[in-house]
């Protein structure tokens, strides 16, 4: 018997669930073929407690190779998907170009950061998506506080102390809290330096943030916020951020030397060049099978889809026309498309996703956070402690369960890391200034 070969574009969340039920439940069926950039996956939602020094940032991320013995693994950009060929394009890190075949194909490719034609953010803002910019975003706070506690300039050490961030979804009020609880703990080893010299700024277009959650959990947060020292700005946008100063719609305008943008997301744009149907914000169009659909709502053959850059229909009813770009639906679309290739391969039908929200989590910081789950709404330390027990329990494998685990467990009993290790960024700094010497 023939196998067939299955091609899944991405090793995030549904790429790595599809790929594990698929060689389950049909191993003598199919060879897979997992495509990503990055040789593992990464749990987004520790992001940042990576960034605040609490988790170390392996422990964040699910080497693929190791789970998934027996798929074929390529690193790579996809550059084209013509599934009229049924063939993808994708480049290596070195500029090789690879074509890949494939019978069935697996659109899993997430979603990138979604910014805007602002003055001075490409060249001055900072992502929060990746593990990496995690890491540097740690580096960065940690390496600005060193620095300013070595200036007698109180223009310069008013800019190093200011961190903005855009953004108000749970990514955004995540890192912007994490963030401010690792930096003032770490004002502790300097006495040259106060809380009051910290400046963390909170730019949210909208008129509330955290919206996933209600007015009433968005206000609490809010609130808990502004407590602390911060500042949360509703109805405001970013106007520019050239080399640093500070422009917003509200009048304001000041220097910061730190600007996270977590405004939203987009689907993956090399779907626009695909010859796929989307919807019209550039999704991939699927029926609740999680099969690809054209126009008139027909399967195209041999083409799935799951996850940010699918378009799901919520089958549930009090949740709105399609499913929320979240890593609940994503990991559980994940095992649904991985099961219904497999009963298509045997002939079986397929069955549709369904699958009702069980509610949300947020951590503001250690021993801080909100929490909306089946009709109760928890704050503090309860919702802390529910947000770190539901994702020690979805983080994938053991292995990982086990070390972050072990990460918290030691921050019982020891303070956490706060080193800056900017220079890691550039590694040959050091030996280039011996070589001039």
């Amino acid at each position: 018997m023939s196998r067939t070969r299955v091609l899944i574009l991405g090793g995030g969340y549904v790429g790595l669930y599809t790929a594990l039920t698929l060689m389950r439940k049909a191993s003598d069926r199919v060879d897979v073929t997992v495509l990503d950039r990055r040789p593992y996956m990464t749990y987004a939602p520790f992001l940042p407690e990576v960034g605040a020094g609490s988790i170390e940032p392996r422990h964040a991320v699910v080497p693929l190779r190791r789970e998934l013995d027996g798929a074929r693994i390529l690193q790579g950009k996809v550059e084209g998907i013509d599934h009229g060929s049924r063939r993808v394009t994708a480049t290596t890190d070195l500029g090789e170009v690879m074509e890949i075949d494939y019978d069935e194909i697996v659109i899993a490719l997430g979603a990138v950061s979604r910014t805007l034609p602002i003055p001075g953010l490409a060249e001055f803002g900072i992502g929060f998506k990746y593990v990496e910019e995690a890491i540097s975003l740690r580096n960065r706070v940690l390496g600005r506080i060193a620095r300013a506690a070595t200036t007698d300039d109180e223009e310069l050490r008013r800019k190093l102390l200011t961190f903005v961030f855009v953004g108000g979804g749970f990514a955004g009020v995540e890192a912007f809290a994490e963030t401010e609880d690792m930096a003032k703990a770490a004002l502790r080893y300097y006495p040259e330096l106060s809380r009051d010299d910290l400046n963390f700024v909170m730019v949210e277009a909208m008129n509330r943030i955290l919206p996933e959650m209600g007015p009433e959990m968005g206000d609490y947060t809010v609130e808990e916020l502004e407590r602390r020292g911060m500042r949360v700005l509703l109805e405001t946008r970013l106007e520019s951020c050239i080399d640093g100063h500070i422009v917003l719609s509200n009048g304001e305008s000041f220097e910061a030397d730190t600007l996270v943008w977590t405004a939203g997301v987009k689907p993956s744009p090399v779907l626009a060049t695909s010859d796929l149907p989307l919807g019209p914000r550039g999704h991939v169009n699927t029926a609740a099978t999680l099969q690809v659909i054209d126009e008139s709502g027909e399967p195209i053959g041999g083409a799935w889809a799951a996850g940010d850059c699918a378009q799901v229909p919520n089958l549930v009813e009090d949740e709105g026309d399609w499913c929320a770009p979240s890593a609940q639906h994503a990991v559980r679309q994940a095992k649904h498309l991985g099961a219904n290739i497999a009963r298509s391969l045997k002939g079986e039908a397929l069955t549709q996703y369904k699958h009702k929200h069980l509610g949300v989590v947020a951590s503001l910081g250690l021993n801080k956070g909100v929490a909306t789950t089946m009709g109760f709404k928890l704050r503090g330390w309860p919702a802390w402690f529910m947000h770190r027990t539901y994702h020690l329990m979805a983080i994938p494998t053991f292995n990982r369960k086990a070390r972050v685990a072990i990460d918290w467990a030691t921050a019982v009993f020891f303070r956490r890391d706060l080193v800056s290790m900017g220079r890691i960024h550039e590694p040959r700094r050091a030996f280039e200034e011996a070589a001039r010497s």
